[in-house]
């Protein structure tokens, strides 16, 4: 693998500095008076030499390692203490890039935003990504406009709102051309189901605006595109464009300087975290080889994950719905296959590092009892896309437990998939991408990888 430029990841992730002039987003409403910590210093992304042979013990340390790989080398975001850190704990480390402190704006805290209004449709930050209440209105718009081909679902509540600070719905929209006994929550459909989620890591926003426009090409195009209408005609697309609403909300606070927050916002396990994160990586919080491989017990790690499995409400609810909507087809022990009559396919969407990830990502060598179909159809979308492909160890170089793609499979045998959107430098990587990027580099990648997976979910395994 070639070396990545210095510049390329200060790029990669210092866009809000460097693109402020290029973004002018509204600033978004808050629901919470739960002040954001201001990211008011600068910011070092590390070079950590030969890592992945220790990336378990790099991991344990608590650091903020990125999704990111060159050769046998890891890449560390953090403050200007966090590369004395690492290196008394026997790691051979650079500095890569240094970002500056960016230029804090924060938005005025509404105590009472009131109810979500047409109006918020229109409300965004960063140069145009869209708010938690600009993607619940935009819901709403598409079950207005399109009533024959749309359900709304509230399958749960963010850690704020059931504890009462603020917070938000947790929301899904099941797409389809309605017939009797569809979209409803039963794991015995009539109609093979494809589910799209976003932004659970909420710093990941190319992830959020992918899955708009999903629901817009699949709605917009019925009865004009004969690939959606075939699909729309045979599946039910299901999407939870904001999985991590309040997280999303920490981020959104920074306006055209964007917080780069991971995790979800209770703060119940550690209120002060410092140059660290409040909350739990829900990345790291499903019941499937929890507490593994890439997880942290420390609740200002960006990968800390949390007090038990499951213990978030965002997770209970993901699980929850998931369960309801496809049925379990495979038996208990990593190596057992699932039915190979399984239906259904789930994508949940993160950045960055252009690569398609699929279980088991827990251990670095574990591979499932369906490798060679799940693998074959990730062969195809990298071939799509241009990313590269396979287990998390394989593509980012370390395993992480506790993930989304790695529970739909473990409880369920439905294929997971973690797409990670965004190149590792370049004017369109990292976490931060001009806004721009999402039609002129994002979008044209996804959507037509996103038709395959949908078209495969009538029979993965065959």
């Amino acid at each position: 693998m070639s070396r990545v430029p210095i510049l390329g990841i200060a790029v990669a992730l210092a866009v809000s500095g460097a693109l402020l002039a290029q973004n002018t987003g509204t600033v978004p409403v808050a629901q919470t008076d739960t002040p954001v910590a201001q990211q008011s210093q600068e910011q070092y992304v590390y070079r950590v030499k030969q890592a992945v042979k220790n990336s378990e013990r790099l991991l344990d340390l608590g650091s903020d390692v990125l999704e990111e790989r060159d050769g046998d080398d890891l890449f560390v975001l953090g403050d200007k203490t966090e590369g004395d850190r690492i290196r008394a704990a026997g790691f051979a480390t650079t500095i890569e890039s240094v970002m500056p402190a960016p230029k804090w704006a924060p938005p005025k805290a509404q105590r009472d935003a009131g109810p979500i209004t047409r109006a918020d449709i229109n409300e965004t930050y960063y140069g145009g990504y869209r708010t938690v209440r600009a993607q619940h209105a935009h819901l709403d718009k598409v079950a207005a406009d399109f009533p024959a081909l749309s359900s709304l679902v509230t399958y749960g509540q963010s850690w704020r709102k059931s504890t009462g600070k603020g917070g938000y719905d947790l929301r899904a929209v099941c797409l389809t051309k309605k017939n009797a006994g569809d979209c409803e929550q039963k794991p015995n459909s009539a109609k093979p189901r494809f589910f799209l989620m976003a932004q659970i890591h909420a710093r990941e926003i190319s992830t959020g605006d992918m899955a708009w426009r999903w629901i817009d090409h699949l709605t917009t195009n019925y009865g004009k595109d004969a690939e959606v209408t075939r699909l729309m005609d045979s599946t039910e697309m299901w999407v939870v464009p904001i999985t991590n609403p309040d997280g999303v909300e920490i981020v959104q606070q920074g306006g055209n300087s964007p917080k780069l927050h991971r995790k979800n916002a209770n703060d119940s396990n550690g209120a002060s975290c410092g140059f660290g994160q409040i909350g739990i990586d829900l990345n790291r919080n499903s019941n499937t080889h929890y507490g593994q491989s890439g997880t942290s017990t420390d609740p200002c790690s960006e990968i800390y994950r949390g007090p038990g499995a499951s213990s978030e409400v965002e997770t209970k609810a993901l699980e929850g719905l998931l369960g309801k909507i496809f049925p379990d087809t495979r038996g208990e022990g990593d190596n057992t296959p699932a039915s190979a009559d399984t239906k259904g396919m789930m994508i949940t969407m993160h950045s960055y590092t252009n690569g398609i990830i699929f279980p088991w990502s827990h251990k670095s060598g574990a591979t499932t009892g369906n490798d060679a179909k799940i693998r074959a159809m990730a062969k195809d979308m990298a071939g799509i896309t241009g990313y590269t492909y396979g287990t998390a160890p394989e593509v980012v170089g370390y395993a992480a437990s506790g993930g989304t793609d790695d529970w739909v499979y473990d409880k369920l045998g439905v294929p997971g998939y973690t797409f990670e959107i965004g190149a590792r430098f370049g004017a369109c990587s990292g976490f931060l991408p001009q806004y721009s990027c999402q039609d002129s580099t994002h979008w044209p990648k996804m959507k037509p990888a996103l038709m395959y997976a949908a078209g495969k979910a009538a029979a993965p395994y065959k």
